[in-house]
């Protein structure tokens, strides 16, 4: 009998899509009324339906719309999305999609969501190029033998790394760069790349589930409830700390298992193919030159430029993007590649990562499905109707829960921030605790599902390293539990104790 096979990651977005679609034909259409600042005009526009009307931008708050909001908080560019006013939910005529909006989604969402497709094609370009120096071969046999022996501080250095860059400034899309590099060297650590993984996307997960001055998430969060984004800071740490903890250990175990026996590794029967595909050459003797030894020092430094930029400099896809086209142009000069040979090794290597990108747009793709049969609101008019009569203990753990499955449909967490703070936030002072539990329900419920979401970024980076989602969710599971149970406790105790 022929062995079903776990459908691919396109295909499993595609049957999402679908299953959106159906819904716009069921659940109600219905729509918020949204304030939106023009920082040209110093003016706020009152968006209803059609419709739009401009309100006096020099109140210091809008208490007259059921908003708690300083006005520099959208000044000062903090909130720079319309936000949804709170008790004016309507319903609109119905916009259910049909046959051709869906199979036209995936290309809305890759034309919506180019900024980000370029940014991966134009890695794996620079990617391309590093193979073809030998700068790789080089510095992963190099890093192989200085390692031996001590291969676990791979794993801390990795995951808490990047989960710092997730709890500071988000760092999340920009991870897919590291896949190509990472995974290299716990293959030749003689790890599986499930380390590798889970290392990147674990911490970047537990990062940004646990922030503490992420603008894309704790910031706008907090702005958009009407407080301080310092509120509530002192829970979020503990819980980044002892969050982080509990994944490098849990990785540890796995990696662990796995550098004892190979077979028992959740991808053993790809374990050929896998290391075919990320060239993993732990006996190369390829001597690290001066001109290797420059291509790697270019390299890093377009993921430090890149860092510093979006930490600092408020750059984002087109100004990562650049970095990554100048670094490769500089690669292509040092290792003294012709033109045409340039050219074809960018391409190819960008074509090598072209299916990630056509995930990322199928993803984007439902998003733009429910926006355009407009059943967002109405979800969360729902869900905000769901806690109403219920104790402080249990409005706490049911907000995280409903957040949790909110993000299948919203995964962006700016966007999600905007939408839902100023509907949600006032929900704590009935149960009288402060907003900035909402909050945390917000990260820890959007955090925790980001760790399997489909529409979210796990798709794409699975299909970097070839694993099925079958096999990550094997993987993965137990962790999502301890760390259910885990935020469960944070929640509690947060709102009977601290």
């Amino acid at each position: 009998m022929k062995k079903i096979k776990f459908p691919s990651a396109q295909t499993i977005l595609l049957l999402i899509a679908a299953m959106v679609t159906l819904l716009t034909w069921i659940i109600p259409a219905g729509k918020y009324d949204q304030l939106a600042y023009n920082k040209e005009s110093k003016t706020f526009s009152i968006i209803s339906g059609e419709n739009s009307k401009t309100v006096a931008g020099t109140i210091k708050t809008l208490d007259s719309l059921g908003i708690k909001i300083p006005i520099a908080k959208f000044s000062n560019g903090d909130i720079w999305k319309p936000i949804n006013i709170p008790n004016t939910y309507h319903e609109a005529d119905a916009k259910p999609q049909g046959f051709f909006d869906f199979v036209k989604s995936p290309i809305k969402g890759i034309i919506a969501g180019a900024d980000i497709i370029f940014l991966v094609l134009f890695i794996g370009g620079l990617i391309g190029l590093m193979n073809e120096t030998g700068a790789f071969d080089a510095g992963i046999s190099w890093l192989a033998k200085a390692l031996k022996g001590k291969e676990y501080i791979l794993i801390i250095l990795v995951t808490a790394l990047i989960s710092i860059g997730g709890t500071t400034f988000g760092l999340a899309e920009e991870t897919i760069a590291f896949y190509p590099i990472l995974i290299p060297v716990f293959l030749a650590a003689k790890y599986d790349a499930m380390v590798a993984l889970a290392c990147i996307y674990v911490g970047s997960s537990i990062g940004t589930m646990c922030s503490t001055t992420n603008p894309f998430s704790s910031i706008i969060a907090s702005n958009a409830a009407g407080i301080n984004w310092t509120s509530g800071l002192n829970t979020r740490f503990i819980a980044y700390v002892l969050g982080t903890l509990i994944c490098i250990l849990y990785i540890m175990r796995y990696a662990k298992k796995v550098k004892n026996d190979a077979s028992q590794s959740i991808i053993f029967d790809q374990k050929e193919q896998i290391e075919n595909l990320f060239k993993n050459n732990t006996e190369a003797t390829v001597s690290l030159t001066p001109r290797l030894r420059l291509i790697l020092f270019v390299f890093i430094m377009c993921f430090v430029v890149m860092i510093y930029g979006v930490a600092q400099l408020e750059w984002w896809f087109l100004e990562m993007t650049t970095v990554f086209f100048v670094g490769a142009i500089l690669i292509g000069i040092i290792a003294k590649i012709n033109e045409t040979k340039f050219i074809e090794t960018f391409v190819k290597g960008a074509a090598d990562l072209l299916s990630v990108a056509i995930i990322i747009g199928i993803a984007r793709g439902i998003t733009v499905i429910m926006d355009d049969g407009m059943i967002s609101d109405t979800m969360l008019y729902y869900a905000s109707n769901i806690t109403q009569g219920m104790n402080k203990g249990l409005f706490a753990n049911v907000l995280f829960v409903i957040y949790g499955g909110l993000s299948f449909f919203i995964p962006s967490s700016s966007g999600m921030a905007v939408l839902t703070m100023p509907i949600m936030s006032p929900l704590a002072d009935t149960v009288g605790i402060g907003r900035e539990t909402v909050v945390n329900c917000y990260q820890y419920g959007m955090g925790l599902f980001a760790f399997i979401s489909p529409t979210g970024l796990i798709l794409a980076s699975l299909a970097i390293v070839k694993v099925g989602y079958d096999k990550w969710l094997k993987f993965i599971m137990p962790l999502v539990f301890i760390l259910l149970l885990f935020s469960i406790i944070m929640l509690t105790v947060s709102v009977y104790i601290v």
